[in-house]
């Protein structure tokens, strides 16, 4: 059997989602509306305190449904440097929308709002309008990071003063919840529209959701369209995503436990680092410092082991702790990386 730590996005569903799925009421989401569908989309509102939402196929989807939604061709999104839509959504903002990127260095996913103030445009005819601000939470490239609230009201802030939305990638929000006991609505207060992926640490099989104004909504309904994703008896796949929304959250605090423990003991091992104080939520990057075990190497180990781990850079793997891996996979995972290592 493997133990499986490359994402939070390979969990199985549980028993009580496969049921709830079979049992799904059901209906022609297009046509008529799935009741299910629309349980789903009240309760994120709900969670998230916005209007309405949306349910789609994918955070990808729910991301570029959003900026679509916000920008139009040779508008400019401020963004920082290493977020998701930037690195891992297939150029998207500028295939789809034809947007173009002005990216920000930061603190571990925290914008300098100042550094946001300086990179909106003047008006001019020489540059592009700037649009958008997008932000992030948690910060996936900083090692699921919690992005302080403080910091995002101060860019929202910002973005009010010139009159720009804001969207927020919140791909793992309900982690930054769990991590900060800070209501998800209050985290979403900080942005005009918000998306949550419910197959990640929520442990549905797929899906996300999108929240925001009416306004926001109506035009974010067209990209929906427009993308394909609006489904028909979604029902089927939205009753597992709003169980995950009304009991996965409680596993959330249990898997930052465990990754802090995984990082406190990977960390001890000779020719490994990732300190444990660095990790917020549910993600360890582990920095290979033994050149002897590049991280396809060090990675193609664990697999003959039956350990999965995520490739990140040339020296450095991903571990993400989730609802099926538990004490004992970290315990094979320590043994195995410690025999790997001294070899």
């Amino acid at each position: 059997m493997t133990a499986d730590f490359r994402s939070d996005t390979v969990t199985k569903p549980t028993a009580a989602m496969r049921r709830a799925m079979a049992e799904a009421e059901v209906g022609d989401d297009v046509l008529d509306g799935d009741p299910t569908v629309r349980a789903l989309e009240e309760r994120a509102a709900d969670w998230l305190g916005k209007d309405g939402a949306l349910f789609v196929p994918s955070g990808t989807m729910a991301n570029q449904v959003a900026l679509g939604a916000w920008a139009f061709p040779g508008v400019e999104v401020i963004v920082e440097e290493r977020a998701h839509v930037v690195l891992y959504e297939a150029g998207a903002l500028s295939a789809l929308h034809g947007l173009q990127t002005y990216t920000l260095p930061s603190d571990r996913g925290a914008l300098d709002p100042e550094a946001v103030r300086a990179a909106i445009r003047p008006e001019g005819i020489h540059s592009p309008r700037t649009g958008l601000i997008c932000v992030e939470q948690t910060h996936l490239e900083s090692g699921g990071r919690v992005v302080p609230l403080a910091n995002l009201e101060a860019i929202r802030g910002v973005a009010r003063e010139h009159a720009l939305p804001v969207h927020m990638d919140g791909a793992r929000l309900a982690n930054a919840e769990a991590a900060s006991g800070i209501p998800a609505n209050d985290w979403a207060a900080a942005a005009d529209s918000v998306s949550v992926c419910l197959s990640k640490g929520l442990g549905a099989p797929v899906g996300s959701v999108i929240a925001g104004d009416e306004a926001f909504l109506l035009r974010a309904k067209l990209l929906r369209k427009r993308l394909g994703g609006w489904m028909r008896q979604a029902g089927v796949i939205a009753a597992a995503g709003l169980l995950g929304l009304e009991e996965g959250r409680a596993n959330l605090e249990a898997d930052h436990r465990l990754a802090r423990e995984l990082a406190e003991r990977l960390h001890a091992l000779s020719g490994l680092s990732c300190p444990p104080d660095g990790v917020e939520t549910n993600i360890v990057f582990v920095k290979i410092e033994d050149e002897r075990f590049p991280a396809p190497l060090l990675a193609a180990a664990l697999e003959e082991r039956g350990l999965r781990v995520l490739i990140h850079s040339h020296d450095v793997v991903r571990c993400v702790t989730h609802r099926d891996v538990g004490p004992s996979d970290v315990d094979e995972l320590e043994a195995a990386l410690r025999a790997i290592l001294s070899l």
